[in-house]
This record gives structure tokens, sequence and C-alpha cells, in this order.
């Protein structure tokens, strides 16, 4: 086991060695601890929301450890890589995941260990109703844990379990030094994007789409973007809020029959920027309407949509943003009853 006041260094050498020297893997389970073989599959029981639609960004195994970075940022371990890291059976894994997931949805947190993993996770602003995202990759099934919930198995397993491991002990003391996320992101070669590139992007390219008479969408829900990314919450080409606003306000419309009243809108010619899977189709025909139905978009904007379909919307793409909780915080600017409701 590692010294605990053993500084890795990472000048001038390779980033897997770094890894390898900051990671103690596993050591063979005795059959007391009813360890699964590797080529052992096991699958987490069916989470309650659906799958996401959220990619992986980048994936591989360092020093031994499965881990990769979702398309939003978040860093994750596979479950095979957890095991790994926390010196745990993947079969111990698995029923922590399953207890907590059925102590979520019924309320009752029973034993002493799913208490422990309720309090750490909470004082994190973790409450997910498992304790991993599910995704589709290569068309199948992919389970990744958080980094949140990994350093928690991992300290579980190092301070708190009955039978606690100097795997876990180590990997949580260099861990600890060094952050998961950080590990992750370094070990992967991974850089977060700037938050405000997407927008600002997409700015420059709309900047003067408007027909003359007319106003556009996405000019008109700027100010609710921004909150977004003041917030923290990335708004990319998996997260787009105008299109939301877009749709409904073109059903609000024709159910309404504004046209009769303030004229016909028309098309124009929106473009997205090239990284954009959207960008494959440019240009994309959108609509402008008329000016004279701009008082009546900004008052159902401020009092319907922000009211209803906003805190609906931004809630269906928590995971998507980065977390439940940021996505109540920012609906709740703008209708905290719609929230809570």
């Amino acid at each position: 086991m590692p010294d605990d006041k053993k500084i890795i260094e990472p000048i001038d050498a390779d980033f897997d060695a770094v890894a390898k020297a900051m990671i103690t893997p596993a050591t063979p389970f005795s059959k007391d601890n009813n360890r699964m073989s590797a080529g052992t599959a096991l699958t987490p029981a069916t989470p309650r929301q659906g799958v996401l639609d959220l990619g992986v960004e980048i994936e591989r195994v360092v020093a031994g450890v499965e881990m990769g970075v979702l398309e939003n940022g978040i860093p994750y371990l596979t479950q095979r890589g957890l095991a790994e890291m926390s010196g745990a059976a993947r079969s111990t894994i698995q029923e922590l995941t399953q207890e907590w997931q059925d102590s979520q949805k019924s309320g009752v947190f029973s034993s002493k260990r799913i208490v422990w993993f309720r309090e750490y996770l909470a004082s994190k602003g973790y409450d997910e109703p498992q304790m991993f995202i599910e995704i589709h990759k290569d068309g199948s099934p992919h389970y990744a844990y958080p980094d949140v919930v990994c350093m928690a198995i991992i300290e579980y397993f190092a301070f708190e379990a009955q039978r606690t491991n100097p795997t876990a002990l180590a990997n949580f003391r260099n861990l600890a030094r060094f952050g998961l996320q950080s590990f992750i992101y370094e070990a992967l070669g991974y850089t977060p994007p700037d938050r405000w590139k997407y927008h600002h992007d997409r700015i420059s390219l709309v900047h003067g789409a408007a027909p003359d008479g007319y106003f556009i969408i996405f000019n008109e829900v700027s100010g609710m973007i921004v909150d977004l990314i003041n917030a923290d919450l990335p708004v990319n080409d998996k997260t787009i809020p105008d299109i939301s606003v877009g749709r409904c306000w073109s059903d609000h419309w024709k159910a309404h029959g504004l046209e009769a009243t303030f004229g016909a809108r028309i098309e124009y010619q929106h473009n997205y920027p090239s990284y954009y899977p959207q960008s494959a189709s440019n240009p994309q025909p959108a609509k402008a309407y008329p000016n004279e139905a701009l008082a009546e978009f900004r008052r159902w904007f401020r009092h319907e949509y922000l009211t209803t379909r906003f805190p609906r919307y931004i809630l269906t793409k928590a995971h998507l943003l980065g977390g439940q909780e940021q996505a109540k915080q920012i609906g709740s600017l703008y209708q905290p009853k719609a929230i809570e409701g």
C-alpha cells in the first residue's frame, strides 16, 4: 500500500505510468468475498427514468480502470472500474446500487450503510433515484457512475465498511489530493469546453437573420439562455432552449389563430455552427413572426411559458444539464411554485 505521504510527480512522465502509481488495483478476493469473474455480466436494476439522450465523449482503460467523460462533461467510472478502485467485488457494488434504488423508491433507509450513503450524497447535493447514469453506447445500455458517487463508495470501503480494505484507503488518499474529476480529465486528456462558446457562436450566425419587420425566437430568449449559463448549466448542442420555446409558441400561435390578428409568419434560413450535429442540414427553415405580435409573444413567454412549460422542460433536461438540484434552482428563477408542484 502506498505511503500516506507519497507525492505523485507527473512531470516528464507518461500519464498511464503516473496513474498506475496513483491507483492501487484491487487484489484478488478470497471466496468469502464472493468475487464474480470478469466475464460475468451484472445488469443494474431498471431505472425509474428513461435512458438519457446523452453519449460518451471519451472512454478508455487507464491503469486497469475503466473511466470516461459523458458529453455534458460528467466524469465517471464504469462498474468494473469502480470495483477496482474501491477494492470491492462487483457483486457488492451491484448490491449497494440495488439497495440505494430500492431505498430511494420507498423512502425507507433501513440499513446502516445506506443511511451513511444517504447522508453523504445529500451533503454533496446528490439525490438521484439511482447511483449510475444510464445511457446507450454502441446500441447497448451503458452504466456510468458519476464522480460524486465513486468518491462516496471509495471512502466508504476505506473507512466505514465492516471490512475496510487497503485498496480503497490508498486510492482515497491519492484522490483526495488530486480529485477524481481532475484525475479522470487528465488521464483521458479531456478539456472542458468554453461554457459560452456554443451560445456565442450561435449569436454570430443568427445576428441579422431576422427579416425586416419580423422577430425570431432565438433573439427573444437569449436572456433565459444567459441565465442558464450563468448558473453553470451547460447550453450546448444537446440542450437548445429556443427549440422548446419555438415549438410551444408555434402551438400557441396556431391554437389561437394569431395569424388572423397579426399577419402571417414567414420562413427564414437558420444556421447552426459547423460542430453542431444539427448543422448537417444547414440552412434550416425556421419561422419568423411579425413584429406586431412581439408584445403578445413576450406576454405569453413571461406569464405562460416560463410559469408552466419552462420548469417542465428544464427538469426533463436535468441530467443533461448537470444535475436535478441545479435544474430546480434555475427553474425557480421563473416560477418556484411550478417547480414544487
